[in-house]
């Protein structure tokens, strides 16, 4: 009880001084920028639109060209997030994207954490995708996909990327709907899926580590984006123009004027590790008990495909993947889901109740 008061003290002592993050702030009053506090364009200008007091950003793909706009500062872990609003119609083979990069700096050994919004075509849902890259770990992707439970283009909605050295969680609406970790202790499940024999999940140098940048872009996807390229983007139905707002940047920014390439090492790091001490023990960072409930409950329902069942891929599970047999049962061999998600009017099917991959307690 007294190392718990103890505890609670010094927590409450750091939100009357921190400048960043304060842990009693519940998610939704986390504090949001303007653009022109916080970004700035990176391609594609002319096909940007912008709200009076610049708490609001549309971004367009036409023939001539997509757009997309950039973080003035690089950030050393922390709370990212948008309301995101998705264009409607035929949209098969568009890409909005909303992630963390530092590619343009660490162009073979790049960090990346992505929310991909896959467009499809008419009368079928839009794909959600996640992905982790760590140290140019492209090679070895992390992806994810899943069907969202609403429909993106009637209303925004809330996605959100919580980003630390030992812990990466992907929020939609404020539930967690993924969440990667650097190392955990792990519970491996035999092929009955019964008696979980313990193990240490380590991602190494695959977890991202480095600064990253915020970025939110538009594009022609044709080659990839819907059921592998089969639908391309029609124009005639174009153009196509997602919205964002409630941008947040609530990480600990990287030293300016300094060379970013050393910005992971020394210094600079141990600057932030009270900022990030903080982000970690806020109320929307605190994974418990509630929040992984609901997590699995999203990723049974909604979860299209998964790289820890993809075995075509990978003959031996990823690291930090938690194969269950069960689960495992639902998903073909290369990772995709047996159930049906093609109409945006019917809902995903659930699927029985079983402890899913990476987000065992």
């Amino acid at each position: 009880m007294a190392a718990a008061a103890v505890t609670l003290l010094l927590l409450f002592a750091s939100c009357m001084h921190a400048a960043v993050f304060c842990a009693a702030a519940p998610f939704d009053e986390v504090p949001t920028v303007t653009f022109d506090e916080g970004f700035a364009p990176l391609f594609g200008e002319s096909n940007m639109g912008r709200s009076s007091g610049g708490d609001a950003v549309s971004i367009t793909l036409d023939r001539s060209t997509g757009s997309g706009f950039i973080s003035k500062r690089y950030y050393h872990h922390g709370l990212f997030s948008a309301d995101v609003k998705l264009p409607a119609g035929h949209t098969a083979g568009v890409v909005v994207a909303f992630y963390l990069s530092n590619g343009d700096v660490f162009e073979a050994t790049h960090d990346e954490l992505d929310f991909e919004f896959l467009g499809n075509r008419a009368g079928h849902r839009w794909r959600m995708q996640t992905n982790v890259y760590g140290n140019g770990s492209t090679a070895r992707g992390r992806e994810e996909r899943y069907v969202l439970p609403f429909d993106p283009t009637a209303a925004k909605h809330r996605f959100s990327i919580l980003w630390s050295s030992s812990s990466v969680v992907f929020y939609v609406d404020g539930t967690p709907v993924r969440e990667a970790q650097r190392r955990r202790s792990r519970r491996r499940f035999t092929d009955d899926g019964m008696g979980p024999d313990g193990d240490d999940s380590d991602m190494g140098a695959d977890y991202p580590s480095k600064p990253m940048a915020v970025y939110v872009t538009i594009w022609d996807g044709s080659t990839w984006a819907t059921e592998n390229g089969k639908h391309t983007v029609d124009y005639g139905h174009g153009p196509f123009t997602a919205e964002f707002s409630g941008l947040v940047l609530r990480g600990c920014p990287a030293d300016t004027g300094a060379d970013i390439r050393q910005l992971h090492l020394g210094a600079s790091t141990q600057r932030c590790a009270t900022a990030e001490w903080e982000l970690m023990t806020a109320e929307y960072a605190v994974m418990t008990a509630r929040k992984r409930a609901d997590m699995r409950r999203f990723r049974r329902r909604q979860m299209v495909y998964t790289v820890c069942y993809d075995t075509d891929r990978y003959p031996a599970a990823l690291p930090e993947c938690e194969v269950n047999a069960a689960d495992r049962q639902m998903f073909e061999r290369w990772g995709e889901s047996k159930a049906s998600f093609s109409s945006r009017t019917t809902p995903p099917p659930p699927r029985p109740l079983a402890v899913s991959m990476m987000q065992a307690d």
